[in-house]
Parts: structure tokens; sequence; C-alpha cells
């Protein structure tokens, strides 16, 4: 049987108010010293984020002073590279604006394969470096008028690796992918280059570029043991071959993007230029 309100006596029912009261005042207590502490926690939470805020401010203004300093110290080991390279050119029949073609050519070819800007730019500056070993090469066989020896010949091969431990050793990464086209850009697809005598994807692909890029050049400039050929005779001899190039020294891939960039490669061979010359048809 159910009690009715009225069946309750009013001291007992005073004592329960009078307990209830109490007990939520207990709660109200203990709600409001939480609440207290949530606060206490906020508030340090807000001061911890607002230091976080200043140190990762500190860290960006930090992180962009040490890539200034990078980019500084970067620029100053290529010019001091691009400066060796110039100098090396006095050793051969090769030209500053071999140099600066051969950046464009390998850079076009960098970006027909799907390299991004920045690494098709990193080419471009590395391309330049890919001769410096010849400053170790003796005078008297860089300038030799008339063909070289089995002995000279075995000297002017080495170049590649003189380039590659001179460049050797930095934590720049445009000097190591300069050291690695140095090494490499007399390497053959078909492995009958030099130093190494390596084979396809064995050979990084920047050396593989320049190495397209640098048979182009010289297949349109002059030498004393060549005239300079024409933009049409250079393609077809990259693309066909004759007795000293062959289709097969190259990257297939690379042959693809030079057979549908050629014409771009004789614009900049136009354009890129400190004199006319004669050509053979």
């Amino acid at each position: 049987m159910k009690l009715s309100r009225a069946s309750i006596p009013d001291d007992d029912l005073n004592k329960q108010l009078r307990a209830a009261k109490s007990q939520l005042a207990l709660y109200a207590k203990d709600l409001k010293a939480l609440l207290f502490r949530e606060q206490k926690k906020s508030q340090k939470l807000e001061a911890v984020n607002k230091q976080l805020q200043a140190y990762a401010q500190d860290l960006k203004a930090a992180y962009g002073a040490e890539q200034r300093k990078t980019r500084e110290l970067e620029k100053s080991y290529a010019d001091t590279v691009v400066r060796l390279t110039l100098a090396s050119r006095y050793k051969d029949e090769e030209t500053g604006t071999h140099i600066q073609r051969l950046s464009h050519y390998s850079k076009t070819l960098a970006v027909s394969i799907g390299f991004d800007e920045d690494d098709a730019q990193l080419i471009f500056d590395a391309a330049p470096m890919h001769d410096v070993g010849k400053v170790g090469i003796p005078d008297r066989i860089m300038q030799k008028r008339g063909p070289l020896d089995e002995t000279e010949w075995a000297i002017v091969k080495r170049h590649p690796v003189f380039g590659a431990n001179l460049l050797a050793g930095s934590p720049s990464l445009l000097l190591e992918t300069a050291r690695e086209i140095a090494l490499t850009h007399h390497e053959r697809w078909d492995g009958s280059g030099y130093p190494q005598g390596l084979t396809g994807e064995a050979i990084p692909l920047g050396g593989r570029m320049v190495m397209l890029a640098d048979t182009y050049d010289a297949l349109r400039s002059r030498r004393p043991y060549k005239p300079a050929f024409s933009h049409q005779k250079t393609r077809d001899i990259i693309l066909n071959g004759n007795d000293r190039t062959k289709p097969q020294h190259f990257d297939p891939t690379l042959l693809e993007a030079f057979r549908e960039l050629h014409v771009e490669f004789d614009r900049i061979f136009s354009e890129i230029r400190e004199e006319p010359s004669t050509q053979e048809e």
C-alpha cells in the first residue's frame, strides 16, 4: 500500500528536505570546485597555447632565416663551381654559350617527361657543371690540334671522375646533383659509355638528359675534327645514327621526347649563340 503525502509526518518530511538541501549544497560546492579547477586548466591551456604560438612564430622566423642562409650558401657553392666550369672552357673549344644552351636543353627534356618546376630548375642549374673535371686534364691534351692517341684519350676519359671528386662531399642538393651528372654524362644506355660502363636505368636520369643534350650541341657546333652540322642533320644522326652516334646510346623515353621537341632544341641553339657558324647540311 502506497503512502500518500498526507501520511508522512511533518517532522520526517522536514528532515528529508533538510537532508536533500544539504546534499544539494554539497553537490553545488563540489560542482563549483570542479568548475574552478576546469577554469584553471583552461587558463593554463590558453597560456600554453599562447606560448606555443609564440614558439611557432619564433621557429618560423628561425626556419626562414635558416632557409635564407641555406640559399645563400648554395648560391655561393654554385657560383664557385660555375666559375671553375667557365675556367674549364678555356681548355677546349666549347664556349659559355654552350653551357647556357645545355641548361635549356636539359630543362626542356626534364619538363617534357614530367619533372615539376623545382626539379627541372635543379637540372637546369646543375647541368653546366658536367665538364668541370676538364680542369684536371693537361692543356697539351685539351688544346691539341688533331686526333688524340690512345694514351691521351684515356686521360680525357677520366674527366667525369675528376669532376665528380671535385663536387663530392657537399651537403648541397645542387652540388650532389651536379656530381651525379658530372660522373655519368658520358654513360650510354647500351653500356658502351664511360667511365663505368653503366647501362639503362643504372645511369642517373640527370646524366642521361645531359648526355643527350650535350650530344645535340656537340653535333651542332664546329670542332677541329668536324664542321657544324645543321639541325636537320643533327636530328637525323640522333634518331637514326651514324658511324659514331647510335640511337641505342640514349634513354628510349628521352629519345622519344627529343623526337617531339627537336624544334625547341633548334630554337635554343639559334637564340643562344655567339656568332653564326658555317654548317654542313
